[in-house]
């Protein structure tokens, strides 16, 4: 195992910042609209969609996966945004590192999420595919559809393998 165990970090703006956004109401511009029947939550996240693809708006229901839980591979979309907001007050994981054409493992991290707070991973950005703590948690995703390939995954070598130090 490369690094020992990988602390848990509560998910904050500024600690966020350089993998994207989090997408939480907490001081947002709030606007009326609808007659005053709604609240607009606005600008949220940045959605970053490239090379003539367009927007998808999906659901994604996540199964627990299981413990200890290992941190084996990361994915990145070199094209887009991912923005994942929970559909239920579940808190969840965020796993992410810094990188270019490959992840830097000595940069991973990992967020907690609480169940009102989603992200959206800028394009590029390396992480661990969807962490639920429960054992089922849907996810309100908003991402790019289109020819060009914009998955690319890397799975690691087992002494890079880390493991998530959960409490």
């Amino acid at each position: 195992m490369s690094g020992g165990p990988l602390p848990i970090e509560p998910l904050t703006k500024t600690a966020f910042a350089p993998f994207g956004d989090v997408i939480e109401t907490d001081g947002c511009e709030t606007r009326v609209i609808n007659q005053g029947f709604a609240l607009r939550r606005h600008d949220l996240a940045r959605v970053e969609i490239g090379d003539g693809g367009r927007t998808c708006v999906s659901i994604f229901e996540a199964r627990r996966r299981p413990r200890p839980l290992a941190i084996d591979m990361l994915e990145k979309h070199p094209l887009a945004s991912q923005a994942f907001y929970p559909l239920s007050r579940e808190a969840w994981l965020v796993v992410v590192a810094e990188g270019g054409e490959e992840p830097d493992l000595s940069t991973l991290r990992c967020f907690r999420a609480r169940g009102d707070q989603g992200v959206n991973y800028a394009a590029g950005v390396w992480h661990f595919p969807v962490l639920t703590i429960a054992e089922r948690q849907g996810f309100f995703i908003v991402d790019r559809e289109g020819d060009a390939p914009n998955l690319v995954e890397r799975f690691f070598a087992p002494d890079e393998v880390r493991f998530v130090e959960e409490s």
